[in-house]
């Protein structure tokens, strides 16, 4: 075990030392991988950025209940018993009239109109979310049902934008997951070219190895641990131009977020993601390293 790890040691001190030597061919190696993983990160980055200011808006099928304004709390209870025996309700949640201008109040740029009002002219309304998403007749059924309560005034149905934005939504993650697919395979090609030229370079090396009897492993792991190297350097240089790009960028959309009262950023990714991205792409120098090397292996052969 002990030599197992040694060699281990060995081999990834000696990946480093080649890439020390090739200063200038690994840092464009580098340049180019963190480019190409920068657009799918960014574009990741923008849309985790879009949600987190999207994150009152549900997407979740629901209808909101507005009951008579002059309807007394009983009557709210009534609605309220018969929400709890609907199975096709998953929740239902009070919002009184004084907590619905409480928070109408606590919105920028309203404040001043609601506190000019002399009465309360909210209702008390029932938000309610669905088990499931149900088909359009199925959930105006359901609105047209409790449209007939008594205390009932209004039902307004779950808004086709909000179902919009999530298909939007849905889209944008299947693109980005496509982009980057179609990278990492350009990414894998990248690092097997460059591999290639390491063994065919060191093949008279190779060769004197095999004849000593050293197996396809030992042999491989050098390159392999080069790879993911590679691999691991084109992650840091993307991370370090997304986060270049964003602080750029925040200064601008800072100016144009302010003139709507709004203090919107695009934020960089959390620390589990950009951890993702490192591991991602030193995954992808491995994968590259190691299609190159038991290529290129068959065809060396001791004479």
């Amino acid at each position: 075990m002990r030599a197992w790890l040694r060699h281990h040691r060995r081999a990834a001190a000696g990946a480093l030392a080649r890439l020390a030597a090739q200063k200038t061919a690994a840092a464009l190696n580098a340049l180019v991988i963190g480019i190409a993983l920068a657009l799918p990160a960014g574009a990741y980055a923008l849309l985790e950025s879009l949600r987190a200011t999207a994150t009152d808006a549900s997407f979740e099928p629901q209808l909101t209940v507005f009951l008579r304004p002059e309807a007394p709390r009983t009557e709210a209870e009534m609605v309220r018993a018969r929400l709890a025996r609907e199975p096709r309700v998953r929740e239902a949640r009070f919002v009184s009239r004084e907590q619905a201008l409480r928070e109408l109040q606590a919105l920028e740029g309203v404040a001043e109109i609601a506190a000019a009002l002399e009465k309360n002219p909210l209702p008390d309304a029932f938000v309610v979310r669905l088990r499931e998403a149900p088909r359009q007749e199925a959930m105006e059924a359901l609105a047209a049902e409790l449209r007939a309560l008594p205390a009932v005034a209004h039902v307004q149905a779950d808004p086709l934008w909000a179902r919009r934005l999530a298909a939007l939504a849905g889209i944008a993650r299947l693109a980005i997951a496509l982009l980057a697919a179609l990278l990492a395979f350009g990414l894998v090609a990248i690092t097997f070219n460059t591999i290639r030229l390491q063994i065919l370079t060191q093949r008279a090396e190779i060769e004197v190895s095999k004849l000593i009897g050293a197996t396809d492993a030992f042999i491989r792991r050098p390159f392999l641990y080069l790879g993911a190297l590679q691999g691991l350097c084109g992650g840091a240089v993307a991370l370090a131009i997304l986060w270049a790009s964003l602080a750029a960028l925040n200064s601008e959309v800072a100016v144009l977020a302010a003139t709507y009262g709004s203090n919107f950023r695009l934020r960089f990714l959390e620390p589990g993601d950009a951890l993702a991205v490192a591991a991602f792409s030193a995954f992808l120098g491995w994968l590259g390293a190691y299609l190159s090397v038991s290529r290129h292996l068959r065809d060396i052969q001791p004479e």
